[in-house]
Parts: structure tokens; sequence; C-alpha cells
């Protein structure tokens, strides 16, 4: 009997699992990647180290498609079916903070070179510079690049989002999907930068500070707080806190709503106990400018813009600070706010938040029902996760899922 012959559109995360697994079920697998190597994104996720996965991984850290959807998916092979998976392949995994996993050399490239190794092993086709334009069904499918056809019974997309252009996904992914049927919601960036119009920000570009981010909607309602380090750019403000908050916000934007981020420089002390820290300092230091007053309170490259925002002149001494004033100032520590104007570009974000609609996809076999025999996998999907290895925990699921019921 003839083997089950499987082509495979893109060579990162979830089309390589993809690619293994199929092929330890007996089946002829080609992996066409529109790149000159496969793996690229691997090789950048994590900071380079590659956040394999995450310990407490559930489908309240997705964001997209049907929390069901996702569910089912991940249960199929967990958190501890991925360790179990890249274990036997060599690699020794480490956790670390908030259950982060990675490979204990920190080097991303160990990750992709044990898959490189048992793709090798297990006789898989890779052709690279390969990107597809067609597809067509006959009684197989046809699968077109520039310049060859390839010829499979079942086809895998796993060509990504748009995310990180130049590691691979260009949103390819989308138009071959869309061709054959399939509705695409509006791919928009996620894990990026946040923009702000604020005049303020080339004075303070590059201060970094441990802050809580919150994201506020047209209706002043907190929709999502994240602590951390936070980075303030000429154009606005990056950090883990921010790109853990930048969904929403790109959300909202693409809606055209008002979107802000309100960042609290105190968040352990309440109005009152940061009020009274203020007051002490104004009483046991009265002839202080107030600008000198706040020198070792917060960031000194903050300091003129924080008492410039509270309407008070920077000379003015700590002795003659009123009542309404210390408020005012207290408000602005607690309340630091910026209206979000935009996001970075998609060459900057991590991960594409939209794609092809959950509810045009088996939730157990991840098989197009638009399409027989054609599967989905990764972030061509409309499941996006949180930073901390969530997303390449839904690509090696996803992948695992629809290799192994390709080549069933």
């Amino acid at each position: 009997m003839a083997k089950n012959k499987i082509v495979i559109i893109g060579g990162g995360a979830s089309g390589l699992v993809a690619a293994i697994v199929a092929a330890r079920n007996g089946a002829k697998v080609t992996i066409l990647e529109r790149k000159d190597r496969i793996g690229k994104k691997i090789l950048a996720t994590g900071n380079g180290r590659c956040n394999l996965t995450n310990m407490h991984c559930s489908s309240k850290y997705f964001h997209g498609g049907d929390k069901d959807f996702i569910t089912n998916i991940l249960e199929q092979f967990d958190v501890n079916e991925t360790l179990e998976f890249f274990s036997a392949l060599g690699i020794y995994p480490i956790t670390v903070d908030s259950g982060k996993v990675y490979p204990n050399s920190l080097q991303a490239s160990s990750v992709l070179d044990v898959l490189r190794l048992e793709v090798d092993r297990l006789k898989i086709n890779i052709e690279c510079n390969a990107e597809v334009t067609k597809i067509e069904r006959n009684n197989n499918f046809v699968v077109y690049t520039k310049d060859k056809k390839y010829y499979g019974n079942k086809i895998i997309i796993a060509a990504g989002g748009k995310s990180s252009p130049d590691l691979g996904s260009n949103g390819s992914g989308f138009t071959l999907a869309k061709s054959l049927g399939h509705t695409i919601k509006k791919p928009i960036p996620s894990l990026v930068q946040l923009k702000s119009g604020a005049d303020f920000l080339k004075q303070i570009k590059g201060v970094k500070i441990n802050a809580l981010a919150k994201i506020i909607d047209e209706n002043n309602e907190i929709m999502r707080k994240e602590y951390g380090e936070i980075l303030f750019t000429d154009y606005g403000i990056s950090g883990p806190p921010i790109l853990q908050i930048s969904r929403i916000a790109s959300d909202y934007l693409n809606d055209n709503k008002r979107v802000s981020v309100d960042i609290d420089f105190f968040h352990d002390l309440s109005d009152k106990e940061l009020d009274q820290i203020l007051l002490k300092r104004l009483t046991s230091m009265p002839n202080k400018t107030i600008q000198e007053n706040f020198i070792g309170l917060i960031n000194k490259r903050l300091i003129n813009i924080i008492i410039k925002e509270a309407g008070i002149a920077p000379i003015k001494k700590s002795a003659d600070i009123k009542k309404e004033e210390r408020n005012k100032l207290v408000s602005i520590l607690k309340k630091f706010s910026l209206i979000i104007t935009g996001t970075n570009q998609w060459n900057q974000s991590q991960v594409t938040a939209g794609g092809i609609l959950t509810s045009e996809i088996d939730e157990v076999t991840l098989e197009s029902k638009k399409v027989k025999d054609v599967y989905l996998a990764g972030e061509v999907i409309d499941v996006d996760g949180d930073c901390g290895g969530y997303n390449l925990q839904w690509a090696w699921s996803s992948g695992v899922v629809a290799g192994m019921n390709a080549s069933k």
C-alpha cells in the first residue's frame, strides 16, 4: 500500500512537530518553508533561550478562539507530554519563575537542533525557499510554489501568522486558508510595544521602572493589570507588563476605540499611605525644592515630568507645597496615564492575534470543516497566548494533534 503523503506548509514550531509525529506514524512527509532555513522563529523565543512551555498552562492564558476548542487541543498533548517529548530528544528542561520552562542549556538553538536531528533521522523532506502560492484539490492535493509542484494526500497548514515576518511568517497562511473557503478574523499584532503621543517621552527614553500597568477602556474600567519592569521609549512604552496587556490595546485600536495605560509607581501603597510618605518628606526637608525633595523617591529623569503634570513649579520649596498640590502628586504617582495611539509594527510583535476561525476547524482533530484532509496548526488559527511559554505550547500541542490525525 502506498504511503500517506503529507505536505506541511511552514517549517516553524508547529510544522516541525507535526512532521515528526506524522513521520513516526509512517507517513511520507515534505515540509515547505518559505525562508532559507527551518525554525528561525524558535531561535528568537524566550530572548534566545526558548521558553518551551509553562507548568501552569491552561486555556485561561489564551485568547481568540473558543475556550473549549483550546482546552481540547491542549489536553491531547499537555505540558507533561511536551516535556517527555523533548526529554526523549535530549533536552533537559528546567523550571524557573512563574512556571516557565527552558532547556538547561538556555539556548534556543538546542531545541531547534534536536528537532532537526529527529527530522533528519526520520528522512523528512525539507524544501526551503519554497513559498506556497496555491493549493489545488483533484483526487489528491497539488501544492504550488513559484517554480515547483508538490503532491500529497493530506495537507497541514502551519504557516504562522504575520508577526516577525523576517523569521518566516508573513500572513501567507491566511491567504491560502481563505482560498480554501475559510473565514479569517482580522490579524492584529499582540505581545507588542505600545505607542503614545505624550510630548515628554523623548525626555525619559530608556528609563526603566518596576511598576503596575493597568489598561483602561473608554469607560475608565480596568481591563487588565500587570506588574513588572516597564521601559519608556521615545514612541511609548515597552517591557513584559506592557506586552502582556498589548493584545487588549491592539483589539481596541482596531475597533477605533479609546484606550489608555495607567502606571502606578507605588502599587503596594494606598493613596493615604503614599500621602503620609510625601507629607513626612516635605516636613522633614522643608528647605529643599520639590524637585530636590523627590530625589531618591522616584527615577531622577521622571521627577520634573511628574511635578509638571501636577502643575507645580520645580523650584517651589517643600514647605510651601499645599495639601491640594500634595494630593495631585499622589494622584499622578498612583495613576500616571498615557493615551495609547497605536502599536509597533509586525516586525516588532511576538505573536499574531486573529486568524482562521476555530468554529471552522474540528475541535478534536484540527481538520478543516471546509476541505477534507486539510489540517491547521499553530499561529494560523485564531488562538494566541500570553507571554511565558504559552504560545509555544500551543504550537507543540496543535502541531502534534494535526500531525497525528493527518497521518492516520
